[in-house]
């Protein structure tokens, strides 16, 4: 049984801490978080004050956010236990010196109120030791399929990766639907576009998958559509044709 105390409920917390304690082989000891609300007042576990977590989990969590890192690892009230952060861009070394350090990273997306699949998304860990290493991946295992170690430095990248392919696509949605909102058309339009895109990449590489009139060098319609958009629109609309451009130049 691996004992866990989770620093944080924001939406890495909440969600691990759902996922731990419905998982066997797992126990969840203590959930710290600032503000005890009306939903969570009636569970025994949470805890309000930092000077009032047990000493005695086998590993802790802080689920907060990069600049809280240190803050709230320097000010737990204990030293030499395994405590962990959940950032993909904080580096291992972001916790405090009190006790040992460690990551515990899973890739994904995360909102308080939309359900994942813990079993389908990677954890990736790190840790100053073999021993904190096994216990991290084995507490992976438990809740994923997928558990790698990855060094800060490698995750410092798989994080800007991430954000491209998240954070920015999101950001395209957004942009998608302005220009369908200006026209009184429904976003829900773009959905099987989406998906498909989105399964494509499955099975083809993005190289091979990219489409559209950049890849085929339609100069006529790439003008069209940018007569179609606001000047921000424009600037990442050009911004994005030209990358693709500049990839299939023959």
């Amino acid at each position: 049984m691996i004992t866990v105390v989770i620093l944080g409920l924001g939406n890495v917390g909440s969600h691990l801490f759902k996922v731990f304690e419905k998982t066997p082989g797992i126990k969840v000891l203590q959930v710290y978080t600032r503000s005890i609300s009306k939903e969570t007042s009636q569970n025994q576990k949470m805890v309000s004050n930092i000077k009032d977590i047990t000493p005695l989990a086998d590993v802790y969590i802080a689920a907060v956010g990069d600049d809280k890192i240190k803050q709230i690892t320097s000010q737990l009230p204990f030293t030499q236990k395994l405590v962990v952060h959940t950032s993909g861009g904080a580096a291992l070394e972001d916790c405090s010196d009190s006790n040992r350090k460690g990551v515990f990273y899973p890739l994904q997306t995360f909102s308080k109120n939309k359900a994942v699949d813990f079993n389908t998304i990677p954890i990736c860990v790190e840790a100053e030791n073999e021993k904190d290493l096994s216990l991290l991946t084995n507490l992976g295992s438990l809740i994923s399929q997928s558990v790698s170690v990855i060094s800060s430095s490698e995750r410092e990248k798989l994080h800007v990766a991430a954000v491209f392919v998240n954070n920015f696509v999101n950001e395209l949605y957004h942009i998608s639907e302005d220009i369908l909102t200006q026209q009184q058309l429904d976003f829900s339009l773009l959905a099987p576009l989406i998906k498909e895109t989105a399964n494509k990449i499955e099975y083809l590489t993005p190289a091979v998958a990219q489409t559209g009139p950049a890849k085929r060098g339609d100069k006529n319609t790439i003008l069209k559509h940018q007569k179609l958009l606001s000047k921000q629109q424009q600037e990442v609309y050009q911004l994005l044709t030209s990358s693709i451009q500049k990839r299939n130049i023959s």
